[in-house]
């Protein structure tokens, strides 16, 4: 796992952000690796497969419309490309 250092804190910053770790019930290591995690990967972020789904809803697309598209899938494996 990577460290971090962080370099010229400010004493103000340094006392609040140990009190806002004691209201959560951590310590202030703890609470910086949140804070930067919260930063940089917020929950609401966009899932791919949320995405995905939401787009076939979009476009009207139903559980009936797949299986039609599974009971016509080719399954054989695919012919090699032949160059005579």
């Amino acid at each position: 796992m990577a460290m971090l250092t962080v370099r010229n804190l400010p004493d103000d910053i340094h006392r609040a952000l140990k009190l806002q770790a004691a209201k959560h019930g951590r310590s202030a290591e703890a609470e910086v690796r949140e804070i930067i995690a919260q930063a940089v990967k917020p929950p609401s972020r966009l899932l791919m497969g949320d995405a995905m789904m939401q787009l076939a809803r979009d476009a009207g697309i139903t559980d009936a419309d797949i299986d039609t598209l599974l009971q016509q899938q080719n399954n054989a494996p695919a012919q090699p490309l032949s160059l005579e």
